[in-house]
């Protein structure tokens, strides 16, 4: 699965699949719904930040969905990626509390995927709980060899969602692009920083991570 290819078929917030003739059964029905939406939408009007590591750091709110319209009884990989979300890298103006163009982006990291560490596992166990990638991390290294999530500090980024259906058949590969769904959340773009620049997105993360209250003075994603 390490060579898979995912193409840009993507469904937005939550909406079935859109070409949905082209999809296997078994996954054109599927629907999925980000779990703590309205803290995603808080922090996306003041400009969501994620700290990038060189060891790794753990996404804060953490990638939560919930999902319906699978077949209960076959097999699926989920997985995250991360795209550029514009061809830019970005500054903070502390004077004006926004984000501006600094100029061209820089030169592309390589793209990695994160695997839920359940994958693969059958329809009806993705089906009953929330999914969480509470293991996934992002890391500015790239020298990297843990597996995280590349990004460049201070550009844009987009984690989209993807569900692949396991296809038993001998000749699967014949139906890669029918046997998978893209699912993206807007509100879910982030900003990759090695250290907090908007202070109200700090207060924010302090405030709304139940495991912060041992941490109101230290580094808020250290939890």
């Amino acid at each position: 699965m390490g060579h898979l290819s995912i193409a840009d078929d993507t469904a937005h917030e939550g909406a079935v699949a859109s070409d949905k003739c082209a999809k296997a059964p078994q996954v054109a029905g599927i629907k999925v719904q980000l779990e703590m939406s309205a803290l995603w939408q808080q922090f996306d009007q003041l400009g969501m930040e994620m700290i990038v590591t060189k060891a790794g750091r753990r996404m804060f709110p953490t990638f939560q969905v919930q999902i319906s319209g699978m077949d209960p009884t076959a097999e699926y990989v989920l997985l995250m990626d991360f795209i550029p979300v514009d061809n830019k890298r970005y500054r903070y103006a502390f004077h004006s509390s926004s984000w501006l163009v600094a100029g061209r982006a820089d030169a592309v990291v390589p793209g990695r995927v994160h695997f839920h560490p359940d994958s693969p596992a059958r329809g009806a166990q993705w089906m009953k709980q929330t999914v969480s990638f509470d293991q996934l991390k992002l890391t500015n290294n790239l020298l990297d060899d843990n597996g995280h999530i590349m990004l460049n500090s201070m550009h844009r980024y987009q984690p989209r969602f993807h569900v692949v259906y396991v296809d038993p058949r001998h000749d699967s590969h014949h139906y890669v692009h029918r046997n998978f769904v893209t699912f993206t959340f807007r509100e879910t773009r982030f900003t990759a920083v090695t250290a907090y620049q908007n202070h109200r997105i700090t207060q924010l993360k302090i405030a709304s991570n139940p495991f912060a209250k041992g941490f109101r003075t230290s580094d808020p994603d250290e939890w």
